[in-house]
């Protein structure tokens, strides 16, 4: 990628790209994408208070019922809102589908807006509706495959690609992809409930999968059904581009999981960033858990806020390059764990988030205000385009490395950032240049 000059940058943490082998598709399933989750019975404290549903395990919340007053002392909250923080666990997606299914009724009266504001004194009704069957048809989508063996493969992901199917989003995922790529029939996720990226019940990237999904075609490859359980080893965000390895049978699965569990699988990531971190390089060690006023976001807990909810979270990060007189950084991160979104929270906790990342404090508009100053005037209109154009945060995993699960050969992948990220980092890199440019002529 010519415009992504990265000549005059030392990367000396990048392992060389494995020189790629054969393509062999073989029949393949997908692993299923259940878990098993804390749910809470409901209870009431000595003084009378009601407490969050709490001690019961449940597979997939399917018929927990609800039946609770809201406390007098609380503001007015949204229906999903209320309903989510009493049953601990479980997605507001969940609980959004089980209002819009006539489930939920306030004083009696059967609501289906999920918006609706219940207020002190409201007596609410709710039954969890049955997880619906989802189904993963294969889709004749285009696939950057860097690697693929008997075993596994390497994909680059594209920025905006999902990578897995999830309620209200079945289509046009990476697993879509894959089942197409392998010629597999279309796969059925049987009564488990599967969910959003932005609802995951786990707040690890990677993923260790119990159970297989079947297939609805009985095609046979030839080999046991256990044999043929790949899946998704581990994910990047929606936004996030990059590599991802992905494992065709059991053994694959389990042994790269255990990989990711034990951390010795190499991840790098770089980054554009809204400001300079100070220092340029180090190491941030603080747990992160589901932010408790939006369950999309994760947010850092630390001294006092410090809950069992939370997770211990590692990052190792160096600036590459300062870009802008300062507005913003090319950095490398390092994961020592693997936490949803941990970059993305570690970097808004150092005070200075991704950009374009509007979840986590990298707007527009806080962009704009770092790079406008510091812009000379004749690139400031180009320099709004491009921010105003970002879709998502400038994330890219740029390096993978692991042990191979059946050869136990160190494989090492590295692919550069796309298009979208590296006409960004160009324009920073020329806004500094024309800065000095300017300096010259001044001082000459």
């Amino acid at each position: 990628m010519g415009s992504l000059s990265l000549s005059t940058i030392s990367w000396s943490s990048l392992p060389s790209t494995k020189a790629l082998k054969n393509i062999i598709p073989k029949p393949l399933s997908v692993i299923s994408l259940s878990r098993l989750v804390n749910v809470k019975a409901c209870t009431t404290s000595a003084g009378g208070n009601p407490q969050p549903i709490s001690d019961r395990r449940t597979i997939n919340f399917s018929g927990v019922k609800l039946q609770e007053t809201v406390d007098v002392k609380s503001e007015k909250l949204r229906l999903d809102s209320w309903v989510s923080s009493r049953i601990h666990g479980i997605s507001r997606a969940r609980v959004q589908s089980s209002i819009r299914s006539g489930l939920v009724s306030v004083n009696g009266r059967i609501i289906n807006k999920v918006s609706h504001m219940v207020r002190g004194g409201d007596k609410v009704n709710c039954t969890i509706s049955e997880l619906q069957q989802l189904r993963a048809e294969p889709e004749d989508i285009p696939l950057d495959i860097v690697y693929e063996d008997d075993h596994l493969l390497v994909v680059n992901k594209p920025a905006h690609m999902v990578v897995h199917p999830a309620p209200g989003n079945t289509s046009g995922t990476l697993v879509n992809g894959i089942l197409h790529h392998c010629s597999l029939p279309m796969l059925s996720l049987a009564s488990e409930e599967v969910h959003s990226e932005a609802e995951d019940a786990s707040d690890d990237e990677f993923i260790a999968f119990p159970r297989a999904l079947k297939d609805n075609g009985g095609a046979s490859s030839g080999k046991s059904e256990a044999s043929i359980r790949p899946g998704i080893v581990h994910r990047l965000d929606k936004g996030t581009s990059g590599l991802l390895v992905v494992a065709k049978d059991e053994h694959s699965h389990s042994h790269l999981a255990e990989q990711f569990k034990n951390r010795t699988i190499k991840r790098v990531y770089v980054s554009l960033t809204c400001g300079v971190p100070s220092p340029i390089s180090g190491r941030v060690d603080v747990p992160v858990g589901r932010d408790s006023n939006n369950r999309i976001r994760m947010a850092v807990f630390d001294g006092s806020t410090h809950s069992q909810k939370t997770r211990n979270a590692a990052s190792r990060y160096r600036v590459i390059e300062v870009l802008a007189g300062g507005g913003s950084a090319l950095v490398e991160w390092k994961l020592e764990t693997g936490r949803t979104h941990q970059i993305r929270v570690h970097a808004k906790y150092m005070g200075v988030p991704l950009l374009g990342d509007e979840l986590y404090g990298g707007t527009k508009g806080m962009a704009l205000s770092l790079l406008q100053p510091r812009t000379p005037s004749s690139f400031r209109e180009n320099l709004q385009q491009l921010i105003c154009k970002l879709e998502r945060p400038c994330l890219h995993a740029l390096s993978l490395g692991f042990t191979h699960p059946y050869t136990l050969e160190n494989m090492h992948f590295s692919q550069m950032p796309p298009a979208d990220f590296a006409e960004i980092l160009t324009q920073l890199r020329d806004i500094r240049a024309e800065k000095d440019k300017c300096h010259f002529s001044r001082t000459s």
